[in-house]
């Protein structure tokens, strides 16, 4: 038995989907905003803070490994609903908070570590989902867009280890935005622009001193079309570290829209 712990987003769907398929005994613990899976009689939604319920439910369902799948929004503290347990860990979590998202998710995996539950890698069950080092489009990267992700990939190296970005824009050799806590999507929308046309570069790559088990950027069609809307001539993800959702619709989108998808 896995238990599977869901977020938003379409990659918990496609996990989802892989662990049916293979027959495999799972239970659901939702977390998504929606309760996206309320109609999967082996789900059981519960409040971020009751660490308590969950732990309970993982054990006596057997589930000795879980999986982390999908976004979850930050909660507000001061509204969540608490168990003893959630009680007993959450000046941790809280601490963890003050020091960024990759820090609350480490913590979590320290907490089902110490009641004998492992944290396996989100693409255990879906390693088609990462791209290999390559260029995956008709389209490659000129000289110009070769210095763009340099500078791309530089700007993320020198942030903060505990910054929450993984994903930043270039254009003609200048930043022109850094991924904040609204996540990519939000970062795309306010580039929207009709001025420039394939021209620029978006790289998503891990957080520094990531656990790569959890939280991998994630890259889908959406992604592809608003960078397209923001006048970008291409996506770069790093080797192995990331969830490339809809391969062949993007490859596809990008090949007509004159874009190139790289994994370095």
């Amino acid at each position: 038995m896995i238990g599977l712990i869901f977020g938003d987003t379409d990659f918990p769907k496609v996990v989802l989907k892989k662990i049916k398929q293979k027959k495999l005994k799972y239970l659901i613990i939702d977390l998504s905003k929606k309760s996206s899976f309320k109609k999967d009689n082996n789900s059981k939604r519960v409040s971020i803070g009751q660490f308590g319920k969950i732990i309970n439910l993982l054990k006596e369902k057997k589930c000795k490994k879980v999986l982390f799948a999908g976004k979850v929004k930050k909660p507000k503290f001061s509204k969540l609903r608490l168990d003893l347990i959630g009680v007993y860990y959450m000046p941790k979590i809280i601490k963890s908070y003050r020091v960024g998202d990759a820090a609350i998710l480490k913590e979590i995996i320290q907490i089902f570590k110490r009641e004998k539950i492992k944290t396996i890698s989100s693409l255990f069950f879906n390693p088609e989902l990462t791209l290999k080092k390559g260029i995956y489009t008709k389209i490659k990267p000129t000289n110009n867009d070769k210095n763009d992700i340099h500078k791309a990939i530089s700007t993320l190296n020198k942030l903060n280890k505990h910054n929450f970005s993984q994903g930043t824009v270039v254009r003609n050799k200048k930043v022109i935005a850094i991924e904040g806590s609204g996540g990519t999507q939000n970062l795309l929308k306010k580039l929207k622009n009709k001025q420039f046309k394939n021209n620029g570069v978006l790289v998503k790559f891990p957080k520094k001193k990531q656990d790569l088990r959890v939280d991998l950027p994630t890259v889908g069609l959406k992604t592809l079309k608003q960078c397209k809307l923001a006048g970008l001539k291409g996506i770069v993800v790093k080797n192995k570290q990331n969830i490339f959702l809809e391969r062949k619709k993007c490859i596809n989108f990008a090949n007509k829209n004159k874009m190139f998808i790289l994994s370095k």
